[in-house]
């Protein structure tokens, strides 16, 4: 199960810190552009089809998580001491 607010911040958990420049950049635009949330779970699920100029290694690492492979429990946003940690 994956619910529509936990996604984003799970990835970000989970990705941020091994994240380059250009990739944190494409996606603070992701979260920050879209005027709809669902719209970013849509395109992550591949409900629907993402738009051109959200098309990018961002967008692919997040559908790839949304797959849920290992699959982890994903019901709540992680705290966010994990903005806080030192990469690992």
């Amino acid at each position: 199960v994956i619910l529509l607010r936990p996604l984003p911040s799970l990835f970000a958990k989970e990705n941020l810190n091994h994240m380059s420049e250009q990739q944190l950049n494409l996606y603070d635009r992701l979260i920050n552009e879209p005027s709809n949330d669902w719209d970013i779970y849509y395109w992550a699920t591949e409900a629907k089809p993402t738009p051109a100029e959200f098309e990018n290694d961002v967008m692919a690492m997040l559908r790839e998580f949304a797959k849920n492979k290992k699959r982890e429990q994903r019901l709540r946003q992680p705290d966010l001491e994990y903005l806080f940690e030192p990469p690992r």
